[in-house]
């Protein structure tokens, strides 16, 4: 499954690949893989990057076009 919305909402906040992988203490190349879709995304790490964006799992697994969480 390709995350394109990894690619989407890391550039639209001027994110580097480095500065996620920081975040998720993970390698660049880990990171680089998730949004090529050479590498699956463990859940925890869909969690992370989810709350890192303040948007929903669905939305970055593409279930959903609302990024906008209800709480």
């Amino acid at each position: 499954m390709k995350f394109d919305r990894l690619r989407e909402l890391r550039e639209d906040g001027d994110y580097s690949q480095q500065q996620i992988a920081d975040y998720l203490h993970i390698h660049q190349t880990t990171y680089s893989g998730y949004e090529s879709d050479r590498f699956s995304v463990p859940i925890p790490i869909l969690g992370k990057l989810a709350d890192f964006y303040n948007v929903s799992v669905d939305y970055l697994l593409g279930r959903t076009n609302n990024k906008l969480l209800h709480r």
